[in-house]
């Protein structure tokens, strides 16, 4: 992929470029990000990018080549999940 204005190769995308490439939509990466499911990705300014060799490695934890392999790792989906959640949720604080 290259970049249209500069002619050089993309390494970066943001939001919306970064679902299609996944074939999700921006709403379903922005969930993942909340609940800490998704690709890895970085802040610069107000801007949320990605890296498209995180995208790949995200993408590459669910690969599997049968319903019986257990694969690599998992892809959870965009929800909150009891190893993601704050320890201090559902919880009163002194």
């Amino acid at each position: 992929m290259l970049d249209p204005m500069t002619g050089l190769p993309l390494r970066f995308l943001l939001t919306p470029e970064a679902a299609r490439f996944l074939g999700l939509s921006g709403r379903t990466l922005e969930k993942h990000r909340t609940f800490g499911t998704g690709p890895t990705y970085r802040k610069i300014g107000g801007r949320v990018i990605y890296a498209l060799d995180d995208l790949r490695a995200w993408a590459d934890r669910g690969v599997k080549t049968s319903t019986s392999d257990p694969g690599k790792g998992t892809v959870l989906p965009a929800k909150p999940h009891a190893a993601t959640l704050h320890p201090y949720a559902g919880k009163e604080r002194r």
